[in-house]
């Protein structure tokens, strides 16, 4: 896996569930397809990692200094609320319900491609985000980025 493309509309049922959808399942690693890790996202959002994709992530924070205090609000904050999740029978994820409180997460939800990973939205919060968002600001925003990076 390269990485995510897509945006699916999902429906979250009463117990906490919702279907991943099948063109998320098909860019997924066989050997992993089944496992994932659920946390909190830096904005109001959960973020969705495959094992393959979390696993470096987990590796690199544990290696950093524990005797540095930022290090340790950091892990405390990124790692709070993170959990394993499988796949079901019926390929449905659980939303651990302290996590669906911290995005606001209640039955229309926008699975997001998000790199290697899958961004989960509330679905009015999702479409806020671009409400108010104009091609001239989406312009600067990707001429600062991109420059960034070829800067580098």
């Amino acid at each position: 896996m390269t990485g995510f493309l897509g945006e699916y509309e999902v429906t979250v049922d009463a117990k906490g569930r919702f279907l991943l959808p099948a063109g998320f399942k098909k860019q997924l690693l066989e050997e992993s397809a089944n496992q994932f890790v659920i946390n909190r996202g830096i904005e109001p959002c959960l973020s969705l990692y495959p094992m393959q994709s979390w696993e470096p992530i987990f590796s690199e924070i544990s290696q950093l200094n524990d005797f540095d205090p930022k290090v340790r609000d950091f892990r405390r904050y990124f790692l709070n609320g993170a959990t394993q999740v499988e796949l079901d029978s019926a390929g449905r994820l659980l939303l651990p319900k302290t996590l669906m409180e911290y995005a606001g997460l209640e039955k229309d939800i926008v699975l997001v491609s998000a790199v290697t990973k899958i961004e989960i939205w509330d679905k009015s919060k999702y479409k806020s985000l671009f409400d108010n968002f104009s091609p001239e600001a989406y312009s600067k925003l990707a001429n600062d980025v991109m420059n960034k990076k070829a800067d580098s």
